[in-house]
This record gives C-alpha cells, structure tokens and sequence, in this order.
C-alpha cells in the first residue's frame, strides 16, 4: 500500500461521514476560533486554503458580510461537497493546489487554513505560496492538531486499533494528523516559508462531544483516509474496526454522551 497515497485520499463516502460525524466533533469549534481571528483583522479579501467540507468557509461567509471569500481544495469530492451544502451568502469556490495556487501575488488580505497544513508535502512551500498571495500587512492564520495524546477520542482509536491489528496497526491518525505538532518546527517552516515577522503560536483546548461512542468511531474509522488504511487490512476489516473502536470507547468514556479533550495549535502571522 502507498501510504503517501492513502494519506490524502478522501475518496468514496468518506466526505459524507466526515462532514457528518467529523466537522461538528472537532472541527466546528476550532472554525470559531479561527474566524473570530481573522474577523478582527478586517479583511475585505479572504482566501481559505484547504476548505474541506467548508465547515470555515460557512462561518467566515456568515462573519465577514462585505468580504470577498474564495474558498479552495484539492479534492474535488470534499469541494463537491462543500458547495452543495453551500452558504448563507455566495462565496466563489475553486480548485487548487495549496502548493501551486491560482491567484495573483497579494491578492487577498487574509489567508485561512484549518487543519489542512499537516498533509502539505513541504510545509514552506505551502507557506510561501501563502505569503505571496497576502498584500502587505495580510494575515495568515492556520491551526494544527497538538500531539495525539492530548485529544483523547483520537488516542483511544489508534490505541485500539493497534490491539486489533498487532502486527500492522494502522497509524494514520498519529502519523498525519497529529504528527506536525513541535511549535519549533513550526515556527522554522514559516520563516523558511518567507514571512519575516515571527508568528503568533497559542495552544487552545476544548472539548469534543458525541451522543454515543459509535460517532467517533465512525467518524474517525470511516470519515477520514484511516478508512484507506484499515480496509487494505481484509474484507471485513472496516466493520470490524469501527465496532471495536466503538467498544473502547465506550469502555473508556462511557455508553451514553460522551466528551473528551481536544488540543490544537493556532499560529498567526503577518507578510
């Protein structure tokens, strides 16, 4: 299996299930956060990198009424996706390339990205391609996932999961996700991506909440490119893992509604 592959493939249903299950357990609270950013910067040109599903895109559309929003991705079934669920207000949706972007340098006054930087194949490039798209004085701001063991529904998945699969456990979660989370290493990749001002880096804990143990495993078993990883393991392995993932979880955090802590690094800085 290539994993380089695997790793960014949100292909078949996983964007229904992730936008499902995923975006309002993790991702909704942190796209709060990150507009509440940018919304104080003022900016009347935003472009958002890596929109996914577009759980930002809809905050920013709903925040930043006179702004002109683009909102990009890579994968044409997440885009799908996004511009089907739409917004309160038309925004323009594009395909691209984080690494190679469509847009004129300092195009837009604020560049948003949401969990998105940990899959950029060279971190300084997608960086640099950032800065050139900001007039002076542009805002870029993005967030991270802190270290597994600090968002415990993760941790709880991929430690099960390596009880189920011993001898090849599925690593997705810690590997990509969770795996660029050192502010140092940060903080570097952006001065190599050109940005002379050093950036903002704060860490921000919430909550995640489920009604029922099923929802994270699903949502992490089948809503994410973990789902690419597990079913190369057999036939039946899908199923198998998502009720085991469902089972430790409930084991840990109990049968009903549940809640857990999520981390994440939110870095800010100036072109």
């Amino acid at each position: 299996m290539d994993v380089q592959a695997t790793d960014t493939a949100f292909a078949g249903s996983i964007p229904e299930v992730y936008d499902a299950c995923l975006v309002p357990m993790i991702f909704e609270p942190y796209a709060v956060d990150l507009v509440r950013r940018i919304t104080a910067h003022r900016p009347l040109r935003v472009l958002e990198i890596a929109a996914g599903t577009g759980v930002v895109t809809r905050a920013l559309a709903a925040a930043l009424r006179d702004a002109h929003i683009v909102a990009t991705d890579l994968n044409p079934a997440m885009l799908e996706r996004a511009a089907r669920i739409g917004t309160g207000r038309p925004v323009e949706w594009r395909q691209a390339d984080a690494m190679q972007l469509p847009f004129g340098d300092g195009t837009f006054d604020a560049v948003v990205c949401q969990f998105a930087a940990m899959f950029f194949p060279d971190k300084a490039a997608a960086y640099a391609e950032a800065r050139r798209m900001l007039a002076p004085g542009g805002l870029f701001v993005f967030n991270v996932w802190d270290r597994i063991e600090a968002n415990a529904f993760a941790d709880c998945v991929t430690s099960t999961l390596a009880g189920l699969f011993p001898e090849n456990p599925p690593r997705f979660l810690a590997r990509v996700p969770h795996g660029y989370h050192d502010a140092g290493v940060i903080a570097r990749d952006v001065a190599r991506g050109g940005f002379a001002n050093a950036p903002s880096i704060e860490t921000v804990a919430l909550r995640s909440r489920a009604d029922a143990p099923r929802l994270p495993a699903l949502a992490y078993c089948q809503g994410t490119p973990l789902r690419n990883e597990i079913e190369a393991r057999g036939a039946d392995a899908l199923a198998k893992a998502t009720t085991a993932c469902e089972d430790g979880l409930a084991a840990r955090f109990g049968s009903g509604a549940i809640e857990a802590p999520i981390q994440a690094h939110v870095v800010a800085v100036t072109a």
